[in-house]
């Protein structure tokens, strides 16, 4: 059965915005949309006057095994394999909510984010589709070892690749520098080598998979760059040369902006582990001039938020988007970097990220522009997956 939504603003995620128009849905795919939509019949109509409608949203950085409280490493340290599978449920549902169709896990204990992507993907559960990381690659003792593989040396590095692939990974996650989660390392300082990383680029690449890497130091995210890395995540330390660097390898900066922001912002909550909140406050200022500067020089971005981290909850996407706004980011460029440049980074381009004919009809209804109101954003009226209402606020 078709279903026409008429009289709609639409951003299709390619950077055009349709006024008084229209889309058209029929099983899980879009049929029509624009102008064709527009002159063409469906079974069901309904009337979306003053409505608005993006492109499901993805999430390019989370962690569905952590809940957003105050130390979140003490929750993996306590959870069991079970708990934490229900935990990825529960958060994978708080996304879906809030318009995130589809989301980028980047780290998860036992590799829990494949299953329960598998179990998605099979009906067993509804959820956000998920690419998932599996457990990231981490040197011996560095950022997010309680939660990853720790590999030492290119023949090290390139076996835990090799066994991460095995494990059904989607994309396969590095550790560039420290970070400010995890006690005794600095963010500034690197960790896994530019040839390390080179080892885990090449496994990723024969097996057609991308990678990402948590990057936050200059020297690191220089070193993940040249390796070949598809994303660089929060990019704290970012210089010109650097910058440069990333334009010259066409690396995607995934800033997380809200990551250091909630941290900074309960810093006197007296809850989050004192080593992480001294760092974040080192950082704060830094990154928000760091993602200031790539935006100006047209680094390319795709959104994520980190979304498990202290104080940064499932469910809060639109907090990130905001950031990115005050950023400098226009709300065009914010709503392409959130659907179509981030399927782009999964390379699923062809088939979602944006509204338009034969893609899958995975979008939202805002009640209101974001052009015209930045927190439009949180205005989620109707969550459509596929072709069908999977939440309705």
């Amino acid at each position: 059965m078709s279903l026409k939504i008429k009289n709609v603003t639409i951003y299709t995620g390619r950077g055009d915005k349709l006024i008084q128009s229209a889309i058209i849905v029929e099983a899980n795919k879009i049929i029509a949309v624009g102008e064709e939509a527009v002159d063409k019949e469906a079974e069901t109509v309904i009337d979306g006057q003053g409505k608005t409608i993006v492109p499901g949203f993805f999430d390019m950085h989370i962690h569905l095994g952590m809940d957003g409280i105050a130390d979140p490493f003490s929750q993996i340290a306590t959870d069991s394999q079970a708990t934490s599978a229900y935990r990825h449920q529960a958060n994978g549902k708080k996304q879906l909510q809030s318009g995130v169709t589809s989301v980028r896990n980047l780290g998860s204990k036992w590799h829990i984010d494949l299953a329960y992507r598998d179990a998605v993907n099979n009906g067993i559960v509804t959820g956000p589709t998920v690419y998932g990381s599996g457990q990231p690659i981490v040197m011996t003792g560095g950022h997010g070892y309680p939660l990853a593989s720790e590999a030492d040396g290119e023949d090290e590095v390139r076996k835990m690749a090799r066994q991460t692939l095995k494990q059904g990974a989607d994309v396969l996650k590095l550790m560039a520098t420290g970070g400010v989660m995890t006690p005794g390392v600095d963010p500034g300082s690197p960790q896994l080598s530019e040839s390390e990383m080179r080892t885990a680029v090449e496994e990723a690449l024969h097996a057609g998979k991308t990678t990402a890497s948590h990057a936050q130091g200059t020297v690191g995210i220089q070193n993940a760059v040249r390796a070949g890395i598809t994303t660089i995540e929060h990019g704290i330390f970012l210089d010109d040369e650097t910058i440069e660097l990333m334009i010259k390898h066409d690396t995607v900066l995934v800033p997380t902006l809200a990551a250091p922001y909630y941290i900074v912002q309960n810093a006197d909550s007296g809850a989050i582990p004192p080593h992480a909140v001294k760092k974040a406050m080192y950082c704060y200022e830094v990154h928000k001039e760091s993602f200031r500067k790539a935006v100006a020089a047209g680094v390319k971005i795709a959104a994520g938020t980190d979304a498990g981290t202290p104080f940064n909850l499932h469910g809060d996407f639109a907090k990130e988007l905001e950031l990115m706004h005050e950023g400098g980011m226009s709300i065009r460029d914010i709503i392409t970097a959130a659907t179509f440049s981030a399927a782009s980074v999964l390379t699923v381009q062809n088939e979602t990220g944006s509204l338009e004919k034969d893609k899958i009809a995975d979008f939202i209804i805002l009640s209101e522009d974001p052009e015209d109101k930045l927190s439009a954003f949180r205005s989620v009226e109707t969550v459509y997956q596929g072709g069908e209402v999977v939440h309705v606020y």
